[in-house]
């Protein structure tokens, strides 16, 4: 793990923003192509530095994360798929980097860790994108067995104030006589940890990466319960 005089990572600056805000003003390849450098130099190489900064610190958690600092393994593209989407806007106007297992339709079937960037904010955490709904039946079903053992993975949850628990829930409560916290994380259909800010020092700063490296390990005993629920699913469909 690089200490802070080694690390690559020193910060988004402004232009990376102002990228951000125009391409949403200008979302067209022409404007794309001319301002291509303006994107590789503020947005994709400091995204490439923050992945290289944090790799070690990711495979602690976990040794089979993709960690290559490039585009479409850890990094997003800025091009968006446009084939099943009203909206034909060729480009993002946001960016992201995520650690998980490489694998298809990695989208419900991983969960993973996140960082997401805007013109004016931007987000980090833990979680599913869209988990299948045989993983959170597996996830119910260990929550009915093994009350304590969740517990003791979301010991550290009640005691901080950076991550709040997002995701969509169903709007007939289910486990509506489980007690509390276990209640509130078996109503959920997906469910993510994240941390949302507005653009501020840190994230133009090395800061950032500390950030996430501590935010990350705090959520490892989490990401190691949801990696063996994901584990018992995939093995009952055997």
């Amino acid at each position: 793990m690089a200490d802070e005089q080694q690390r690559q990572f020193q910060g988004f600056s402004l232009k990376a923003f102002r990228f951000l805000k125009d391409i949403k003003k200008n979302n067209n390849k022409r404007w794309f192509e001319a301002h291509r450098g303006a994107y590789e130099q503020y947005l994709l190489q400091p995204l490439r530095d923050l992945v290289t900064d944090l790799g070690d610190c990711m495979l602690g958690i976990d040794l089979s994360f993709e960690v290559a600092p490039a585009v479409n393994k850890t990094i997003s593209r800025i091009y968006r798929d446009t084939r099943f989407s009203k909206d034909k806007s060729p480009f993002r106007d946001c960016m992201w980097i995520t650690f998980k297992r490489s694998g298809k339709d990695w989208a419900r079937w991983s969960a993973g860790y996140f960082l997401e960037i805007n013109a004016t904010w931007y987000r980090y955490g833990l979680g599913f994108y869209d988990a299948a709904p045989d993983i959170m039946a597996q996830f119910r079903a260990q929550l009915d067995a093994e009350p304590q053992k969740f517990l003791r993975a979301i010991d550290w949850f009640g005691k901080q104030d950076t991550f709040a628990l997002q995701g969509e829930t169903y709007k007939r409560l289910k486990g509506p006589d489980k007690p509390e916290p276990i209640r509130t994380w078996y109503n959920h259909k997906s469910f993510y940890l994240c941390c949302n800010r507005k653009n501020d020092q840190a994230i133009r700063s090395p800061q950032l990466v500390d950030d996430l490296m501590t935010g990350f390990g705090l959520t490892a005993p989490l990401y190691h319960y949801l990696l063996d629920t994901i584990t018992r699913t995939k093995q009952a469909a055997r």
